[in-house]
């Protein structure tokens, strides 16, 4: 009679695919699909002047949401001449200088 209090552990079996995944850095096809969609709409949208022109009308007649938008295709690194650091002064005015500044603003 075998020994109840042995106990055999249980194996479960893979499938061969598990855990993969997409590869890094590819578009989920829904994700793609809906971004296509979006676009020919937008570029349907602006008539002769197609997408361009969707994106002015919209710069135009909602400059908050064109504003976020924007600020998402802005590059979100930027470089100095070269690649290289950013080159930053610090200049000083005296309160003539600035109030002329400000008289050529206005």
């Amino acid at each position: 009679m075998p020994d109840a209090t042995k106990l055999v552990p249980v194996v479960k079996r893979r499938p061969p695919a598990a855990g993969k995944g997409r590869p890094k850095g590819s578009v989920n096809k829904s994700t793609a699909l809906l971004k296509d969609a979006i676009l020919k709409a937008a570029d349907q949208a602006g008539g002769k002047a197609g997408l361009i022109g969707y994106l002015k009308t919209q710069a135009k007649e909602n400059p908050g949401p064109f504003m976020s938008l924007l600020g998402k295709v802005l590059p979100l690194q930027i470089t100095g001449k070269d690649g290289g650091p950013i080159d930053t002064r610090n200049v000083t005015a005296t309160d003539a200088e600035l109030e002329a500044i400000a008289k050529g603003i206005k």
